[in-house]
């Protein structure tokens, strides 16, 4: 995997419209080269976003009470909340790397930061007709617990990932997540018993060479 460093923002708790709007500022910035490769981490109130292939059979009851936002990242249905970590990639790839080829790399940088918190994780290739395997999933109870979803705009990426670390995993069975009706969402206290968003943060920057 090659060398990539990053420019480090973190933040705590950003409505997700709030955090649309300055990611759009930062991803124009980094294509007119007016900042370096970014990786944003912070947490999101409740809400699901859906992609625009998201079936409306998909979506979660309204009586939930959840806001459901149109996105436009690659993927399908997926659901943010406190206690889960998200990361937004403001990064300027090379003409020899596509955005399929990124979502590979930031599977595999999030299956470091897993390995090194004690939780052996692993990426799937996706089998012909199946829909998208994209994320990390666990490797011994084969649970997703990584979602992503990205896009490309005139050679440089946006959106991200979402790792649940400690939130309420309640929501994710209100509706089909990432397309697949028989998913089962994990998080690191699901799997380990005990996590800290402290720690997890500071994995997951030093798996994407963020600083």
């Amino acid at each position: 995997m090659r060398a990539r460093p990053l420019t480090l923002i973190q933040d705590d708790l950003v409505d997700y419209d709030e955090a649309m709007e300055h990611m759009t500022d930062l991803v124009g910035q980094r294509q007119s080269d007016a900042r370096p490769d970014t990786l944003w981490l912070l947490s999101h109130p409740s809400v699901f976003t859906v992609g625009r292939r998201t079936p409306m059979t998909h979506l979660p009851d309204p009586s939930r009470g959840i806001p459901v936002v149109e996105t436009g990242r690659g993927g399908q249905l997926t659901y943010h909340g406190p206690g889960q970590l998200v990361g937004y990639l403001i990064v300027k790839l090379g003409e020899d790397q596509g955005i399929v080829d990124y979502v590979r790399e930031v599977e595999l940088r999030l299956v470091e930061a897993l390995g090194k918190l004690g939780l052996p994780a692993e990426r799937r290739d996706t089998p012909p007709g199946s829909e998208l395997l994209t994320g990390v999933w666990t490797a011994e109870t084969g649970r997703k617990i990584v979602s992503i979803g990205m896009r490309q705009s005139r050679g440089v990426t946006s959106h991200g990932f979402a790792l649940n670390v400690d939130g309420d995993l309640s929501p994710w069975n209100w509706a089909v997540a990432c397309g697949m009706p028989d998913v089962d969402m994990t998080s690191i206290k699901r799997e380990l018993g005990t996590a800290s968003m402290d720690e997890v943060r500071t994995a997951v920057a030093a798996a994407f060479e963020a600083s």
